[in-house]
């Protein structure tokens, strides 16, 4: 398998997910601005959407969203319990999760990452930000992982998205429970090594 990812990306939470359920892969960078990989590839012939991530099965076959990356791998390695058997009511909990980080979190970080965005809009996507980490705060501050049976692919990804918020003018210290959630998170292995592996160790 062939990760396409960006540094500090959303790409990061499938590159962690791949790390902690073992599986061989290679890396490729890509530039998203130009739309090419580190190799000279052109980017918009892996995903025509041209954004990461990109997971590469086999050549020819590419899988693309972050959540569906994330879910495809815990499928493929059952062994590393990193989501619940299909079927299962915290299955289903899990990818109400997925959903959530999705288009409540993720989603509100983009204006922030928009230079022509105006700075109304901006107030307005971390006031946003701001009501739902007062969720996770309140979620976080019961037990150590967004699902009660321990690390999942949902705190890959939210690992990764609540990582955002200091280059962005928002303080994780208003919620200690978020903050020390991240701090868990960051000392596993995986995240280590997968942050070491994009530059940030």
């Amino acid at each position: 398998m062939k990760l396409y990812y960006t540094p500090g990306a959303c790409s990061q939470s499938p590159h962690i997910v791949l790390r902690e359920v073992g599986a061989e892969f290679t890396l490729e960078k890509v530039d998203l601005k130009n739309k090419t990989t580190e190799h000279g590839e052109d980017f918009l012939q892996v995903n025509p959407k041209g954004y990461v991530p990109a997971l590469e099965l086999e050549p020819g076959t590419v899988l693309t969203e972050g959540p569906a990356i994330v879910l495809y791998l815990a499928n493929k390695y059952p062994a590393a319990k990193l989501a619940p058997p299909a079927g299962s009511l915290e299955r289903y909990q899990l990818q109400s999760w997925l959903a959530f980080i999705n288009s409540e979190v993720h989603k509100a970080f983009g204006p922030l990452f928009n230079p022509v965005m105006p700075d109304e809009a901006k107030a307005i996507s971390k006031q946003q930000i701001g009501k739902r980490f007062d969720y996770l705060q309140k979620h976080l501050s019961k037990q150590d992982c967004i699902m009660p049976s321990g690390f999942s692919v949902a705190d890959a990804y939210l690992f990764v998205i609540s990582g955002w918020s200091n280059n962005m003018g928002i303080d994780l210290q208003q919620w200690p429970a978020m903050a020390a959630y991240r701090q868990r998170i960051g000392e596993r292995p995986a995240v280590k090594a997968a942050l070491a592996a994009e530059g940030f160790a």
